[in-house]
């Protein structure tokens, strides 16, 4: 006796595979949607229910599923008819309050009215030309800072080359200084130098002392 296997498909769970997928077919919704549900109902994985749809449950139900596709058409025909007929109700509705709330307005509202609109806009208009004030103002600061910064920049720079020149004029005359005080040095050091000079008799006379 073969043993049956603990997740195999019993014939409710294909009717109610069938039953699910054909109303999502019917109702214009996806084969995928219609999977999901079905396999939360039986615990099992979409993916595993549209492998037993589309290897064996489908071909019992071909007929079902053209009948569902039918419907579906149809309801795809009746749903604008029924769009444009609410609309049109409401475009009524609309008027008629509209209709309704003019009749119930009386000339010095709307003159109370049409005054705050003109004196908004008057204030808009003030609003509009200080702000345009302002930003011409701080137009202007801006030009004279870029101004100061490019002179601030071009004298960096030429400070900066002043600096080099006397650096190295610097340089320069540390070096003229350290070799006048070798040359000092040196003639301090020959002129300490005891001088020789021969008398008549041949003797050698020391001359500076």
């Amino acid at each position: 006796m073969v043993a049956a296997r603990q997740d195999a498909w019993t014939e409710d769970d294909d009717l109610l595979l069938a039953e699910v997928t054909l109303r999502h077919i019917r109702e214009g919704g996806t084969q995928l949607s219609a999977f999901e549900e079905v396999g939360q109902k039986l615990n099992r994985t979409s993916a595993a229910c549209g492998f037993r749809w589309n290897s064996l449950v489908r071909k019992k139900y071909e007929a079902a599923i053209q009948i569902a596709k039918a419907q579906r058409k149809k309801r795809a025909y009746q749903k604008p008819a029924k769009v444009l007929n609410m609309e049109a109700s409401e475009e009524l509705t609309i008027s008629s309050t509209v209709s309704e709330d003019v009749e119930s307005l009386s000339f010095d509202s709307i003159i109370r009215f049409l005054k705050k609109q003109k004196a908004a806009s008057h204030d808009l208009v003030k609003s509009y030309k200080t702000y345009d004030r302002e930003l011409e103002e701080k137009t202007k600061e801006l030009e004279v800072l870029k101004q100061e910064n490019t002179e601030l920049r071009n004298r960096v720079k030429f400070l900066e080359s002043d600096f080099k020149v006397v650096n190295e004029d610097y340089k320069a005359l540390i070096q003229i200084m350290d070799r006048a005080r070798k040359l000092a040095f040196l003639s301090e050091e020959e002129s300490s130098k005891p001088v020789f000079k021969m008398d008549f008799n041949g003797n050698l006379e020391r001359l500076n002392k």
